[in-house]
């Protein structure tokens, strides 16, 4: 009985570094799966949103398509809608996406 504990004891012990290789390669792992993509897609937008001008056909995040028929300094847009060419006062950051951009995906 003594020496079964004496061999237990005299193994190796594994590397700290080795015991958390995978735990690591996982977060490796989702960061270029998962992070690395929405990092893109964020930038991408904010640069959509940047670019905005008038006369560009906008789709907003509620699902309006509209016109922009002036841009303003203070982060906000006017979007002329159709019928009746009513225009709606809105942020930039409710814009979805360009309506030409929908026509090319």
């Amino acid at each position: 009985m003594e020496m079964s504990f004496i061999l237990f004891q005299s193994t190796a012990a594994p590397n700290a570094l080795l015991q958390f290789l995978p735990i690591i390669l996982i977060f490796g792992i989702f960061y270029f799966l998962l992070f690395m993509p929405m990092q893109k897609q964020k930038k991408k937008q904010q640069q959509m949103l940047a670019s905005l001008k008038s006369g560009d056909e906008v789709i907003t995040t509620g699902g309006i398509v509209g016109t922009i028929t002036s841009v303003n300094d203070d982060d906000t847009i006017v979007v002329r809608v159709k019928p009746g060419d009513v225009k709606l006062q809105m942020i930039r950051g409710a814009v979805a996406s360009l309506k030409e951009a929908e026509k090319k995906s």
